[in-house]
């Protein structure tokens, strides 16, 4: 009797020991959450950061480095449960960092900075107001849009004049620019579109639509389409997230050109890369990436924003063969020329950001 219960306890004490094992195994040293106000497919930004943190997992180990994705919707009716659900993701105290991004999230993490300081945060693609001198766990990165468009936009005006493109007038100097919401974030790559067509082409016209949203894709699609067969736009830049999608269909259908935005979308959307000459990258994976790998050698600082343009690799053009194949050699020298005069500093690309509505409309006004 002795025997077999000193060998239940021994198989007891294996089993206990193994289990151990295992959960210390789907434990990583570093956790991360990333919390969507929206959903992953939209061939954008928030499938960026994922593809990022996949990366991130993918060269450090699940076992240095883990990470959840929680996506929360983006339609009107799954706003109410965003601050709920970041609230709940903090009160569960198991990741290391929390990963938000947009202006739609700024106050929930206002909110859930205050409620949890010892809980640290990434904010991606909105200015955080640090000025109270609250909110030291949060580590706010932006990006240059303004910079990476401003190459769209000389981009967009040096095809459209160019007589050896195939679905492009050259009889005129219409541009489109289809934004998801007005706000300072999209204002800023219009601005940037703006100034760089102007520099290539003082006589372009720009032709501006909001969809109001960043998840319709149908109405995107036919407010492009507007421009497309009324506006007299060949070539045109979405910046709506996934309802953005709906340019690139809209081009597709009215055979003419759409700039993609934030991911390689020619590459993602190969059954209709032939209507997108390339695209506007807004690194976000990248900049998680970094952000993340500085935390774990305790060198991230909190409280802080910080903006990342050419120099910091923190937006590009797509350069590859599809944009060689798509985009004649003369403009994408002169595009290159163009990237290294903002890096240089002998281009100052404006901003939209700090600008009153006014000055915005006025920029506006001087395209139409």
């Amino acid at each position: 009797m002795k025997k077999i219960f000193a060998l239940l306890l021994v198989v007891v004490m294996i089993f206990s020991m193994t289990a151990c094992g295992q959960s210390g195994e789907t434990k990583a040293e570093y956790n991360a959450a990333l919390l969507l106000n929206g959903n992953l497919g939209d061939k954008s930004f928030f499938d960026s950061a994922n593809q990022g943190l996949e990366k991130l997992k993918a060269e450090l180990g699940a076992d240095k480095f883990d990470f959840k994705v929680e996506q929360m919707g983006a339609k009107p009716e799954d706003e109410p449960k965003w601050e709920p659900t970041l609230l709940e993701y903090c009160d569960k105290k198991e990741y290391d960092v929390i990963i938000v991004g947009t202006w739609q999230m700024y106050d929930a993490l206002a909110k859930a900075s205050k409620e949890f300081p010892d809980q640290k945060f990434i904010f991606f693609d909105e200015t955080f107001d640090f000025s109270s001198g609250e909110h030291k766990n949060i580590y706010n990165v932006l990006y240059k849009q303004n910079e990476v468009s401003f190459l769209v936009g000389a981009a967009a005006a040096l095809m459209t004049t160019d007589g050896s493109l195939p679905m492009i007038d050259p009889s005129d100097s219409n541009i489109g620019f289809l934004g998801g919401m007005e706000n300072p974030i999209i204002n800023d790559f219009l601005v940037g579109y703006i100034q760089g067509a102007k520099e290539v082409n003082p006589d372009v016209k720009v032709k501006i639509a909001y969809v109001g949203d960043f998840w319709d894709s149908a109405k995107g699609k036919d407010l492009a389409l507007t421009q497309y067969q009324s506006g007299g736009v060949d070539i045109g830049y979405n910046v709506a997230g996934a309802a953005g999608l709906g340019q690139i269909e809209a081009a597709a259908d009215a055979n003419k050109y759409a700039f993609g935005v934030d991911s390689d979308q020619a590459a993602l959307l190969p059954e209709m890369a032939e209507f997108i000459p390339t695209s506007a990258l807004k690194n976000v994976g990248n900049s998680i990436i970094r952000a993340i790998k500085l935390d774990l050698e305790g060198k991230l600082e909190y409280g802080v924003a910080e903006s990342l343009g050419f120099s910091e690799g923190g937006v590009e053009i797509v350069k590859d063969a599809h944009y060689e194949k798509m985009v004649p050699e003369a403009i994408r020298t002169q595009l290159d020329e163009l990237e290294q005069k903002i890096i240089s500093g002998e281009i100052v690309v404006d901003t939209a950001l700090g600008k009153s509505t006014e000055e915005i409309q006025a920029i506006k006004d001087s395209v139409q």
